[in-house]
């Protein structure tokens, strides 16, 4: 059994992480960390979670984490993620981060995009980018594990078999994505509360969106040169989902298109090419990516779509998913659930 701690419990991604766990076979959590709630029970902020988790949330003690726990999920914001990383690395217990503060290889453009120096520029070269499907085997013998954002699980996974192949030319490529209110965090905001969101839809991060740059590196690894993409998020009144429609100019025809992605994903257990487009509905309350596509011959263009659910492929299902790797337990373990119907 696989002890885990989860720094960050009270978030949104930390809760999820609590939820998925507590019916994970192989799995349990052993230590709950919160900076803001500690000697709170977490049903007490969470009693959805009464009769799976009846931890009381703790103050961050390294020697406390080393003793009861595996493996540890920092489920902290950017940034602050960089302290805990470095005691936790130092102390010798495996992580997986799911900031963005170990997801580049370059701590220059993390600066540029986010505004402050890396604190843990020194790991990046350790650290391995938790994208199952593309790193699996980097993944399981990894100690420090970066787990990657919501928007860029969406956007790499539908473009780089394309772009690998040779398929779509590197440029232009325009990724036009859509989020759920969650995806902003719990923490609220003028922008995210009710009365803003619903029935509204708007545009945000528009050219700096900081996702840009984490799926230009990725997407510039599989071509073997440098990607720059055209990325603009929207916030859609619902809680949960990303759905992303994305432009490119194909080299191939349809079928030789739908090959590639089939081929790509065909022994993949999350992922997905269907043929119907996919739809926030088929993906939400599971770890599965749908990716389907149009070809319009008509103007010379490829359209993918895309979707997943920000909160488990998009976040903490995926940390699972990284977690079972690096365990060597079955990788669907406490993740094989389909979507909710409704």
């Amino acid at each position: 059994m696989v002890r885990v701690g989860i720094l960050g419990a009270t978030g949104y991604t930390g809760l999820e992480l609590v939820r998925l766990l507590s019916a994970h076979p192989q799995a349990k959590v052993k230590m709950i960390v919160s900076s803001t709630s500690a000697g709170e029970a977490l049903t007490a902020q969470a009693p959805g979670l009464l009769g799976h988790c009846e931890l009381a949330l703790e103050a961050m003690d390294i020697a406390q984490i080393k003793a009861r726990c595996d493996v540890v999920f920092t489920a902290l914001p950017h940034g602050a993620s960089g302290p805990a990383i470095r005691a936790l690395h130092e102390a010798g217990v495996p992580l997986i981060d799911l900031s963005a503060d170990l997801r580049y290889r370059d701590a220059e453009v993390y600066a540029a995009w986010y505004g402050v120096a890396n604190a843990v520029a020194d790991l990046l070269p350790s650290a391995v980018y938790g994208l199952p499907e593309v790193y699996r085997e980097q993944i399981k013998d990894c100690d420090l594990i970066a787990n990657p954002g919501c928007y860029t699980t969406c956007s790499i996974l539908s473009l780089r078999p394309l772009l690998a192949a040779g398929l779509i030319e590197p440029s232009p490529i325009i990724i036009d994505a859509k989020s759920g209110v969650t995806g902003a965090g719990k923490k609220p905001s003028e922008t995210t509360h009710f009365c803003e969101t619903d029935g509204s839809f708007n545009a945000y991060g528009v050219t700096k969106h900081r996702h840009t740059s984490e799926i230009e590196q990725e997407l510039s690894l599989a071509a073997g040169r440098e990607i720059l993409c055209s990325f603009t998020p929207h916030l859609l009144p619902v809680k949960r989902g990303i759905l992303s429609t994305i432009y490119a100019t194909p080299k191939a025809g349809a079928q030789e298109i739908g090959d590639c992605l089939c081929a790509a994903y065909a022994n993949e257990p999350f992922v997905r090419v269907v043929e119907t487009l996919p739809e926030l509905k088929h993906v939400v309350g599971s770890n599965c990516l749908h990716i389907g596509f149009a070809y319009d011959a008509r103007v010379g263009r490829l359209v993918l779509v895309s979707a997943l659910d920000n909160l488990i492929k998009g976040a903490s299902g995926q940390a699972i998913q990284n977690m079972n790797l690096r365990f060597d337990l079955p990788e669907t373990a406490g993740l094989d659930m389909p979507a909710w119907t409704l």
